[in-house]
């Protein structure tokens, strides 16, 4: 398992911050190494560990903007907790519900091509002016809708999160800071969720030095990947990420229906 989870670990590294859905990734790729004689077991807890592994990156990158959440930034706190809300409501129903779902490669095939239309759409969002603590709390709840249905395996969270903030007047460089300020709760939210399962899961059932070895992988180039989304970002080039994702979903959805 150790090898595979660090394969994982590089992908979820890569696709958390760049907006091409790291879930989607994971769910592709563990699907590739079942199929190849490598099954993974508890892929879901696998994805969310890796996941509070990016986590830690977003601390680390943003650590200044966060200090400021207790001082001139405080509004924040609430925009954020606002934004946070729809991603609890709609994670906690598929998690009871339909947690089978975000392990679909074929849900994953589908949704690509959504991620790919909304940064194409970025591109025609002139740059905003906004700081997010002017943000207010309608928009503030819009991004969270967007987060929300991110939990989609496919739909990039960071993508959809973005092209909201995008849309609701925000400028670059604060959309992307607002996105990953959503995330801290979202992401923490559901590595304690996974973390509590795990407890009461059976000693020796879970790999827990290839959990924290894939942990600490998904950080070290998650930090690299999101200096290079910002920089990306101020340019303006977040919609040529659609180049990647469009097609993939076909060849997902045809490898789905011939080779599965």
């Amino acid at each position: 398992m150790l090898l595979e989870t660090i394969i994982l670990a590089i992908v979820q590294g890569i696709t958390e911050f760049l907006p091409i859905s790291s879930s989607g990734h994971l769910v592709v790729g563990a699907d590739l190494f079942e199929q190849f004689g490598h099954p993974i077991s508890e892929k879901l807890t696998v994805n969310i560990v890796l996941h509070v592994g990016t986590l830690a990156a977003i601390l680390v990158f943003y650590w200044e903007r966060i200090w400021r959440l207790l001082g001139e930034d405080r509004r924040v706190i609430w925009l954020v907790a606002i934004g946070t809300l729809p991603a609890v409501i709609v994670g906690l129903l598929l998690k009871w519900q339909l947690e089978d779902a975000l392990n679909s490669a074929m849900l994953v095939g589908l949704m690509f091509p959504v991620t790919g239309a909304m940064l194409l759409w970025s591109r025609r969002q002139p740059p905003g002016t906004l700081l997010c603590r002017d943000l207010g709390y309608r928009r503030a709840l819009l991004v969270g809708v967007f987060q929300a249905l991110a939990i989609l395996p496919g739909i990039s969270r960071s993508g959809a999160t973005i092209v909201a903030g995008l849309t609701s007047g925000l400028r670059r460089d604060e959309a992307a800071a607002f996105s990953f300020l959503l995330a801290i709760p979202a992401i923490g939210g559901a590595g304690l969720l996974e973390f509590v399962d795990l407890l009461g899961q059976s000693p020796g059932s879970t790999d827990f030095g290839a959990l924290a070895m894939g942990a600490l992988v998904s950080f070290v180039v998650g930090v690299a990947s999101l200096t290079w989304l910002v920089r990306w970002l101020q340019r303006g080039h977040l919609y040529r990420f659609a180049w990647w994702v469009l097609p993939l979903g076909p060849v997902v959805i045809l490898w789905q229906l011939l080779w599965r």
